[in-house]
């Protein structure tokens, strides 16, 4: 099967359903805890998401080394059932991208997602030519998460998706509505864009009016069938239920999550222990939210467990 072929595959799968960023598991030392992440990986898996990004943005890639980054993706690959992709993430320099990226593909994973560049503030060519050089690398679909230090322009946008045929998509966290529109508006549906906003069910219905109906879901880790439920509702236009659970349940947890930095990543950590998930403990910098904030999602998650059904 050639590249176009595959890249093509693989977005037409991103596009079926809910996209499962999983946190990781850690030991009570902090260690990477394989065996704990198989577990989740597999529960998760029993909801059918269309696919598994391990090690993410919900999995700390930025607290993580390369060998932990390899063992996780390894584990995500053995463990997911048959049919579900496996997208790694790499990033950091190009260098360590290249890096990752030859690893994952030699280790059998579906695709890439390329995170953001660590800490500086590119110019468009430069960002250009960080892109490429990545998929230029590998045969693998490539994805690129365009938020924080990545702020692609729809030109450049443009020259990518001429340059790169296994450019596959644009993961979108900066939520600019001029620029996605720009985006749709001049490459159709050569790229697959992903709503990839924190909590991203809060934009869901903005998206989707743009024709951008993917999305990841983080609260996918702790309240799948709640995930499920919304990404149905969404899909077949049933506004009564996507909005029931909008109004029950994604309203006052970002109520929650916007409370302190961070927490888009560790409530997802304390909901996964409410749920008799837990994931271990937090890794600096992140921090736990408070008891008090923990007793008040613990109590959500419990009143709005129906709307799963």
């Amino acid at each position: 099967m050639g590249c176009n072929q595959i890249s093509e595959g693989l977005a037409a799968r991103l596009q079926g359903g809910v996209l499962s960023f999983p946190i990781t598991d850690y030991t009570a030392n902090g260690h990477v805890d394989l065996d704990g992440y198989a577990q989740r990986l597999a529960w998760l898996s029993g909801f059918d998401p269309a696919a598994i990004f391990p090690c993410a943005g919900a999995g700390e890639f930025f607290s993580l080394d390369g060998q932990e980054l390899d063992a996780l993706l390894r584990t995500a690959i053995e463990s997911r059932p048959t049919g579900i992709p496996v997208v790694a993430s790499v990033g950091y320099n190009l260098t360590l991208a290249i890096e990752m990226a030859r690893r994952a593909e030699a280790g059998g994973a579906d695709g890439l997602l390329v995170m953001p560049p660590y800490l500086t503030r590119a110019t468009q060519e430069g960002l250009f030519h960080f892109v490429r050089a990545v998929c230029d690398s590998v045969g693998l679909p490539v994805l690129v998460y365009n938020r924080g230090t990545c702020d692609l322009a729809p030109d450049t946008v443009k020259r990518l998706a001429e340059a790169c045929r296994n450019l596959v998509g644009i993961k979108d966290g900066h939520g600019n509505i001029e620029v996605l529109v720009a985006l749709r508006s001049t490459l159709g549906d050569r790229l697959l864009f992903v709503n990839g906003m924190p909590t991203a069910e809060m934009f869901a219905y903005a998206y989707a009016g743009l024709g951008i109906p993917t999305y990841s879901s983080g609260v996918f880790n702790f309240v799948p069938g709640i995930a499920t439920a919304f990404r149905r509702a969404l899909s077949e236009g049933d506004r009564a239920v996507s909005d029931r659970i909008l109004r029950d349940f994604f309203l006052p947890y970002t109520a929650i999550r916007g409370n302190t930095p961070g927490y888009a990543v560790t409530i997802l950590r304390a909901g996964a222990r409410i749920v008799g998930r837990g994931a271990g403990p937090t890794r600096p910098p992140l921090a736990d939210i408070t008891p008090a904030e923990y007793a008040a999602l613990e109590a959500l998650t419990e009143s709005t467990a129906g709307l799963a059904a």
